[in-house]
């Protein structure tokens, strides 16, 4: 997901129009996680980088990102520029020496 966020709008409280925009990267993110593990995938993680605009956003922690997006927004910016993409986590091999859980 690509996408530039309004932080603010007329008529409506700039803290809930934040609350709609984690909301709808927190959507995006649990869609995502539904999708089938291809073959060896442990879970699906989240690369994603925040900024004003595209050209000036940051990589940024998945669990930050709410905390960014205030940062962000306090600093006066009116738009926030989010890019999620779901990553595969892949499962380590075995060790040859770890014995077999059962």
């Amino acid at each position: 997901m690509k996408r530039t966020f309004r932080l603010t709008a007329p008529g409506k409280d700039d803290a809930r129009v934040r609350d709609k925009v984690r909301h709808e990267i927190n959507k995006y993110a649990k869609r995502e996680r539904r999708k089938e593990l291809p073959e060896g995938g442990l879970r699906w993680d989240f690369k994603c980088a925040l900024g004003p605009s595209e050209g000036e956003a940051q990589p940024v922690d998945f669990k930050a990102l709410g905390a960014q997006i205030e940062q962000l927004a306090a600093a006066g910016s009116v738009t926030a520029f989010v890019a999620v993409e779901a990553v595969l986590v892949k499962r380590s091999p075995r060790r040859p020496d770890t014995p077999a859980a059962g």
